[in-house]
């Protein structure tokens, strides 16, 4: 349960579950997220959930076994391929329904890794998070189960609302980052892993400062190394050789991220792997600012090219340094109307209520079957 778009949504799946008078139980190793699933309703099992030891697994699908017997729990529902594996035996003991949600990608370079990665769609339904993980899965498989539902993460329009967040927030956290009042901030939310893309970024404002195009550009890499101390480092340094140590600022974890997105005049998400989904481009979208994402996953569908923001291909510092230098060129007023249009298009696709009822939903389909 900590920082993440799985456990995000499973908290509120949980608090949509006690809204309609169910219990949800939430079997996980804890975390930062934990308080939140319990004020939301939910309780908390403990449990080493992450355990691929097949003895492990065998005794958790055991315990939750005991556990669907004690509670009379209705559906299982699992969201990473560790649990999987002791939700579906458990699921299948204690014959109640089995859903899985893929949330990312997994790759597989081998029969093993293929047949380990093959639980996620040994359920009775799988949710996938966008139309580009749905293509993923009937690419990867060819026996896809009858249901396979598209159900795109939702954003809280409540907690990402532009007019909820007083003027004085914004400014107080663009002074931490060390912004003045006329600097382009781009934000880079996102835990500081490679996959991410905070060195493409370092590369394209290198490139920019080289050819004498940074101006009052600012760069902040919001996110916490969570243990990638080297990689920590290895940010640094980059950043440090580009000679680019006023314009970028690694802020670490950010827990306000609805006043962080606020505060960016562009968000920018540069994974250099595709995201199933990618909440930061939906989010930074609720938000009304514009977006400079890779034109891979889930992006494609969240953030519309040349209207509500721009898609460059992974890892090309270049194209990522030309769309910066574009966007830091339309204008003030130009970003606000296309951050506007990116909140109109999350507003009428990707909400958290509609996620939630599609999801309460298919469960109630697989109960009453």
């Amino acid at each position: 349960m900590g920082a993440g778009g799985a456990e995000r949504t499973t908290i509120d799946i949980a608090a949509a579950l006690a809204r309609e008078g169910f219990l949800p139980l939430v079997a996980s190793e804890g975390g930062r997220l934990e308080p939140e699933l319990l004020a939301a309703g939910g309780e908390a099992l403990r449990m080493d959930a992450a355990t691929k030891a097949p003895h492990r697994i065998v005794a958790n699908a055991f315990a939750l076994r005991s556990i669907i017997t004690a509670r009379n729990v209705k559906l299982v529902h699992a969201r990473s391929r560790a649990p999987a594996w002791s939700a579906l035996l458990a699921a299948r003991m204690a014959r109640v329904p089995f859903v899985t949600t893929y949330h990312g990608i997994y790759n597989a370079t081998n029969a093993f890794k293929r047949m380990y990665n093959s639980v996620m769609v040994r359920s009775d339904a799988v949710i996938a998070n966008s139309e580009w993980t749905a293509a993923h899965i009937r690419r990867e498989y060819q026996h896809v189960p009858e249901h396979l539902e598209i159900i795109p993460r939702g954003v809280d329009l409540m907690a990402f609302d532009p007019a909820g967040i007083a003027p004085d927030k914004i400014s107080t956290l663009r002074a931490q980052w060390g912004a003045m009042a006329n600097d382009i901030v781009l934000l880079l939310p996102g835990r500081l892993t490679r996959w991410k893309g905070q060195l493409v970024l370092i590369e394209a404002l290198a490139d920019l400062k080289r050819n004498g195009g940074i101006g009052n550009i600012r760069a902040v890499l919001a996110g916490d190394a969570q243990g990638r101390h080297s990689y920590e480092k290895e940010l640094n340094a980059a950043i440090a050789a580009a000679d680019i140590d006023g314009v970028v600022h690694i802020s670490g974890h950010v827990g306000d991220m609805a006043t962080a997105y606020l505060a960016a005049d562009v968000v920018i998400s540069a994974s250099t792997e595709p995201e199933g989904f990618g909440r930061v481009a939906a989010e930074a979208g609720a938000m009304a600012r514009p977006v400079i994402a890779t034109d891979h996953g889930g992006a494609r569908e969240t953030v519309l090219p040349d209207i509500s923001g721009l898609l460059t291909p992974p890892g090309d510092a270049g194209a990522l340094r030309a769309a910066i230098a574009w966007m830091a060129a339309m204008g003030t007023e130009a970003r606000i109307k296309m951050g506007q249009r990116g909140r109109a298009h999350i507003i009428a696709h990707y909400t958290k209520e509609k996620m939630c009822a599609d999801t309460l939903g298919l469960y109630r389909k697989l109960i009453q079957r």
